[in-house]
């Protein structure tokens, strides 16, 4: 994995711990959830790419 497939993995995996966090503290959102499954498609597109 390059450095930008790199970085975005971390950033979607902090972005879970968000969205987790707030939906216990505050109740579920589903446009956190929506943008989140966004960005983590965006991950495994970037990663795919790169391995091809």
């Amino acid at each position: 994995m390059t450095g930008s497939v790199k970085a975005m993995a971390v950033l979607t995996f902090a972005a879970l711990v968000v969205v987790a966090g707030y939906s216990v503290a505050l109740g579920s959102n589903g446009w956190l959830w929506f943008g989140w499954i966004v960005l983590g498609l965006l991950t495994v597109g970037m990663a795919a790419s790169r391995n091809s």
